[in-house]
Parts: C-alpha cells; sequence; structure tokens
C-alpha cells in the first residue's frame, strides 16, 4: 500500500514567468526607499538592468515632475487613532 504519488504532467511543464517592472516602476519604487538622488538612480538602474547613464535622464525628469506635486502632511494636525477590536465568534444556537 506504499504508492508513490506522481506529480501532474502540467506540474511538470510549469515555469515561472521574470517580467521586470517598467522604468517609471522602478523610479517610484526607488523614490520610495530613499531621497538621494544617486541612491535612487542605482536602484532603479539594478532593478530594470540597465546602466546608470541610461537610467539617471529618467530619474532627474521623474524627481522634477514629483518635487511640484508632492503632499506634505500638516504638522499641526493631530493624528487620528482608530481602535479595532476583535470580538469572539458567535455561537449558533439550533
Amino acid at each position: 500500500m506504499d504508492h508513490k504519488k506522481t506529480l501532474p504532467a502540467e506540474w511538470c511543464r510549469r515555469r515561472t514567468r521574470h517580467d521586470p517592472p517598467a522604468l517609471e516602476e522602478a523610479i517610484a519604487a526607488a523614490q520610495g526607499l530613499t531621497d538621494q538622488i544617486e541612491s535612487q538612480i542605482e536602484i532603479a538602474a539594478q532593478l530594470i538592468g540597465l546602466s546608470e547613464d541610461e537610467v539617471r535622464p529618467r530619474v532627474l525628469l521623474a524627481r522634477a515632475h514629483t518635487r511640484n506635486s508632492r503632499v506634505v502632511p500638516a504638522r499641526n494636525r493631530q493624528t487620528e487613532i482608530t481602535v479595532i477590536r476583535r470580538r469572539g465568534s458567535r455561537v449558533q444556537r439550533s
């Protein structure tokens, strides 16, 4: 009764797909990680597999656009705190 289960044939043909991020996605990720422009260029270049010289103009352009539209939180506003309490499960009565 010691039967070995074999994998379905479809599982053997499965391949993992690798889609590198688009340039805009890589730049946005780099901007989210650091504020230093040289670090952003390096991170974006490594994410998409291009040289830093190819990525630099696009990062600088994106930085100029985000600098004009950056959202800055107000410092004098109080932070709203939300408390979520978990209830126990209800017992079904028959």
